[in-house]
């Protein structure tokens, strides 16, 4: 069925290899139902079947959803928004520092880019922005992307301690509680939110003192 806007009528709709229009109540005589058939997840309909052309394109329920009708113009538009997003990143990610890079990468590959060396650094950040990048420009403008990896790596180098259930962070030296994770939220993003606020602002400072 299909909805006519202009009538407000339900109307019947019917491919028929023998008929000119696709509306039921428009067809005379004995009508030869057709078969539409995708192959291989495509339809080429040649241009002597415009009532086929007509149903796929304009009228059938399933379009849009279940498939769509092939537009050059709109594929083209949709390729290069990918080509300028991939090379947005390539360039954000050859002109990136190292301690944005790492950090960037940190949310791709974990703990392993403490290890790495800054050749390998670049050439898998390059990878990254290459690869997914929408991904990358969304990390990139991420001002917590930073402040998550200055967590990490003062957490990896014994200066604060997360405890074993993921609840607060303390410093290693003495024990003494730094914070509280809010419920089901990932420690590290949380303690990023913290470094923001003005007690946390003091604590960073004293973590960066340690680090130098």
């Amino acid at each position: 069925m299909w909805f006519d806007e202009k009538t407000a009528e339900q109307k019947e709709i019917r491919y028929a290899i023998n008929q000119n229009s696709i509306f039921v109540q428009e067809q005379k005589g004995e009508s030869i139902l057709g078969s539409i058939i995708f192959e291989d997840g495509s339809l080429f309909v040649p241009k002597e079947k415009q009532n086929l052309q007509k149903l796929l394109s304009l009228y059938h329920p399933s379009q849009g959803k279940k498939y769509t009708e092939f537009k050059p113009a709109v594929l083209a538009e949709e390729e290069l928004d990918s080509l300028e997003s991939e090379l947005d990143a390539m360039i954000a990610a050859k002109n990136m520092d190292v301690d944005q890079a790492e950090a960037i990468l940190r949310v791709e590959v974990g703990s392993e880019v403490s290890n790495m060396s800054s050749k390998e650094l670049k050439r898998d950040l390059l990878l990254f922005a290459k690869n997914k990048p929408y991904l990358f420009l969304e990390l990139a403008n991420d001002e917590n992307v930073p402040l998550r990896n200055f967590a990490i790596k003062a957490t990896e180098e014994g200066i604060i301690s997360l405890s074993q259930d993921q609840r607060y962070f303390s410093w290693a030296a003495n024990g003494r509680k730094l914070m509280t994770v809010p419920f089901d939220e990932n420690p590290y993003s949380a303690m990023a939110a913290f470094f923001k606020t003005d007690e946390g602002v003091e604590i960073y400072r004293s973590i960066e003192k340690k680090t130098a």
